[in-house]
């Protein structure tokens, strides 16, 4: 039987397609997918197909008719992955800064998903569809740390709700270039899609972009540089990344975001730096099946270590 799910909608919507709101609740699937299930009419509002331009109202009930995962084209791969713990639901990896999470463009093998396929025997949700099985949230190429992944689609249906509703506590750290000046605060500014580089993010214009809040605070100063903590209480695709460059400290070894920084630093200081100085520390969550909470901690891989040494 296809998994089905339901929402009961708690206040208006005015603005926000059905499509995008259900992208919002359900972030490990995307717009354009929606798009898709509500024009095959698997998706119905108080029992009746849906447009995707549809605003959802207050009272509205939501049915999403999902559809059966077909079988996989990624093939598994006996790739090394650090799990920092595993039961029947859920496994959560400390994933290392050159694994890419899931087949993309250019990165066809050699992913996560491939790893995962093979370590789990298969048995991973199947709401991400043919390429993300079980992947429930990503870290970027180059970011290292913790990352949970569904086994099951209650699972997954359970976690992507816990996203989306901002109740995960996700603790990063990174190396961030300059004088860190304050010490602490919180960044609070919408991020939207930079118009001419279409892979870059980039921080919106007054009243445009999507709602991005980052608090941070110095842990200790380092040679032109200093060791950031940062809480995450959004979830915006290369958050930490744009908030410090906003902020006039872009991350170590960030070629998108602090390349001209990032140039200088080298000049000045030789580091022998070959990713962003990002790290995923520390995860915590509500266990889907127990309903206890669950919090995870990845330590700093040897290179992140190998140059906090260098600049301390």
């Amino acid at each position: 039987m296809p998994e089905a799910d339901s929402i009961l909608v708690t206040e208006s919507q005015r603005g926000v397609r059905l499509d995008r709101f259900l992208a919002t609740r359900f972030p490990e699937s995307s717009r354009g997918r929606f798009h898709q299930l509500i024009t095959e009419s698997a998706v119905q509002v108080n029992g009746q197909p849906a447009k995707p331009t549809y605003n959802p109202r207050a009272g509205d009930l939501i049915l999403i008719q999902w559809p059966e995962p077909i079988a996989s084209e990624v093939l598994p791969e006996e790739i090394p992955v650090e799990v920092l713990f595993e039961d029947e639901d859920l496994l959560v990896v400390n994933k290392s800064a050159d694994l890419v999470v899931h087949p993309s463009a250019g990165h066809a093998n050699g992913t996560l998903v491939n790893a995962l396929l093979h370590h789990c025997a298969g048995r991973l949700s199947g709401i991400g569809g043919v390429e993300r099985p079980g992947i429930v949230h990503r870290l970027d190429l180059g970011t290292s740390g913790c990352l949970v992944v569904a086994k099951s689609d209650a699972a997954h249906i359970h976690l992507s709700a816990q996203f989306a509703n901002r109740l995960v506590h996700k603790v990063y750290q990174c190396i961030v270039i300059g004088s860190v000046q304050p010490l602490a605060g919180d960044i609070r500014a919408p991020i939207e899609r930079h118009n001419l580089h279409r892979k870059k993010m980039t921080v919106a214009s007054l009243g445009e972009g999507r709602d991005a809040w980052t608090s941070y605070r110095l842990e200790e100063s380092l040679a032109g540089s200093g060791l950031v903590k940062c809480l995450l209480h959004t979830g915006r695709t290369h958050q930490i990344r744009v908030h410090m460059a906003h902020l006039g400290f872009p991350v170590l070894g960030d070629e998108i975001y602090g390349e001209r920084a990032n140039a200088r630093f080298r000049q000045q200081l030789e580091t022998g730096v070959k990713r962003q100085m990002l790290h995923a520390r520390t995860l915590s969550f509500t266990h889907p099946k127990t309903g206890l909470l669950s919090s995870f901690e990845a330590p700093l891989p040897q290179d992140f270590i190998d140059v906090l040494e260098q600049l301390r």
